[in-house]
């Protein structure tokens, strides 16, 4: 053992002890009769002096970093720091054992109190991980990280969930994204892919008679990485219960997520019941299903209003605008900044605009075509400020959404300190794949249709919604469920409708549709996503930053030099022969 205490905990009641501590070398100051040692490990930074002139040299072939242990005699500081909960003592520096030498010049400098971190290249801060998670804000990610881990698991414990892993090595199935593939030695020509969620088996759990089912669950798919997505790999909070309706996994989840929220950061948290905004509501005011509720802004509709418009642009469109209160105060430089990023960031053809001043009269861009009628029908107030986008009605909504998302953001209208929850329900069963020319499932093809089997007969497939639910907190996915298919007549109507035969159904589900033969209980669950959760109460927007050992946005391990080549009898063991290609990487 090097060590009898660690760096954060020793206090004023300590004096007079003899110690031993190690640590990292932080930080050395030399004032000529004396050194001063910052020690840090996990728990904090103890300041350690040095007044021998043997220690001293010693010292001197110590570069930063390096790994020490110290054995010296707790002393009062005079001059205290009440910056750091050690700060009122230091170590009287007795004997100095060198444990690892830090041999090469860092490739950054980590020390938070130096620099930011953020500014340094990326790749190169992955590349040498290790000693990126040194640097504190990132160690303290990784903990907060751990920590929500053990409240979840908490949580769920004491509302009865039963953890249960389930396998990694799976079969492929069609759920959204590219399957990772393994080969199998044993089964020349065949492949396991890695789950893209444990959906299949949590469903068997179900069938198997498991009442309530948690894990923290690794999900693979081949996605290309976003700042809130991490590329390959995630985890999630993956959670089933048996005999359970919407409402039953709404009230699980009202009681875990803010509480852990809670417990973890000191913004506002909402309290349950969260509000619920259906699917074609949220697309209608907020142009996007993951709203962020912070920004107080919504979207209006004004295609009626525009019918007989003489402005040429408006003619024949569906028309969106949204209200900006008080937005008279920004200048022209504003309203033309705001059309350039509608155009070049939103796909749009422009974004129209006009502005009241404060005796209500109209001024501005599209201001000459508003007439007494049209400026009635959008209850125009003194000094506000007006944007409109005009195009098919889907387009429209999408664009209305970015445009609302940079308003928000532009005029610093987002509410501060606070994590505000609300669900997206009623999502549509099916939508229409303009690519395959066919009608095919809009999220979760597992979902139980409202209406059962009556509406797969005699509804309009576009029409029919599902029992379908996300869960959003300040513009983020947290989670996605559903109440579940279990009825395989209807499970059956559900994939004919998307094209899938029965057979299709029984090779591709073959587990699922043999299991749900046996008496199947209804069941429903939801998987809220633990990196994003974690990124959002560590107040970060980059999902790396709470992964320990990430992918980078190349979705390569650079630090690990992660996917590479293998050898030729790898491949032969594994009944693989690569041909032609092109080798693409940039990474050798």
């Amino acid at each position: 053992m090097y060590r009898d205490h660690n760096c954060g905990e020793l206090n004023i009641n300590d004096v007079n002890k003899n110690v031993k501590l190690a640590g990292w070398v932080q930080r050395v100051r030399n004032l000529g009769s004396m050194l001063f040692v910052d020690l840090r490990d996990q728990y904090g930074i103890t300041q350690i002096v040095i007044t021998d002139e043997k220690l001293k040299e010693q010292m001197d072939e110590i570069p930063s970093e390096s790994v020490i242990s110290v054995i010296g005699n707790v002393r009062e500081r005079s001059n205290k720091n009440n910056k750091i909960p050690t700060g009122e003592i230091e170590i009287d520096a007795k004997e100095i054992e060198v444990l690892g030498k830090c041999k090469n010049v860092l490739p950054f400098e980590i020390n938070s109190e130096k620099v930011d971190i953020s500014n340094v290249k990326e790749d190169l801060r992955l590349q040498y991980r290790y000693l990126d998670l040194r640097n504190d804000k990132i160690h303290k990610s990784i903990l907060l990280r751990s920590k929500v881990m053990k409240d979840l698991r908490m949580e769920m414990d004491n509302l009865g969930f039963t953890e249960i892993q389930t396998p990694i090595l799976a079969n492929s199935s069609p759920e959204g994204a590219r399957d990772y593939l393994v080969p199998s030695r044993l089964h020349a020509g065949k492949f396991y892919a890695l789950p893209q969620a444990p959906q299949q088996f949590k469903q068997l759990l179900m069938v198997s008679g498991f009442d309530k089912y948690y894990q923290i669950a690794p999900c693979f798919r081949d996605e290309d990485p976003r700042a809130d997505r991490a590329p390959g790999e995630f985890y999630q909070l993956d959670m089933e219960m048996s005999f359970a309706t919407q409402e039953d996994v709404f009230a699980v989840i009202e009681k875990v997520i803010p509480k852990v929220f809670e417990e973890n950061s000191n913004y506002e948290v909402t309290k349950g019941p969260f509000i619920r905004i259906p699917y074609s509501e949220a697309m209608e005011k907020y142009g996007i299903d993951k709203p962020d509720l912070r920004n107080p802004l919504v979207i209006n509709d004004a295609t009626k209003l525009f019918e007989n418009t003489e402005f040429n642009a408006f003619k024949g469109k569906t028309i969106k605008y949204i209200k900006v209160p008080n937005g008279n105060n920004q200048g022209r430089k504003f309203f033309d900044s705001m059309g350039e990023f509608a155009i070049n960031e939103c796909e749009a053809k422009g974004l129209a605009w006009f502005k009241s001043d404060e005796q209500n009269n109209l001024t501005g861009g599209i201001s000459k075509f508003i007439t007494e009628d049209i400026k009635n029908g959008l209850d125009v107030k003194p000094n506000d400020a007006y944007f409109f986008v005009a195009d098919e009605f889907k387009k429209a909504q999408k664009i209305a959404g970015l445009v609302r998302i940079e308003l928000g953001k532009r005029l610093d209208l987002i509410e501060k300190n606070v994590f505000k929850f609300c669900w997206i329900n009623d999502f549509p069963m099916y939508e229409y794949n303009d690519d395959e020319q066919k009608v095919d499932f809009n999220h979760n093809p597992f979902s139980m249709p409202q209406g059962g089997m009556e509406a797969l007969n005699n509804k309009d497939p576009l029409e029919i919604l599902a029992y379908q639910y996300d869960l959003v907190c300040n513009g983020y996915e947290l989670a996605s469920g559903a109440v579940r298919n279990h009825n395989p007549e209807i499970m059956v109507k559900a994939f004919e409708i998307a094209g899938y035969t029965e057979d299709d159904v029984k090779k591709k589900f073959g587990a699922l549709y043999t299991a749900f033969q046996y008496g199947t209980p209804p069941h429903a669950g939801i998987a809220p996503g633990l990196d994003r959760m974690v990124m959002l109460i560590a107040g970060t927007d980059n999902i790396r930053e709470v992964i320990a050992f990430p992918k980078n946005k190349k979705a390569r391990d650079v630090m690990m030099n992660a996917p590479w080549t293998v050898t030729e009898k790898q491949l032969k063991d594994v009944h693989i022969a690569i041909t032609e290609y092109e080798d693409n990487d940039d990474n050798e």
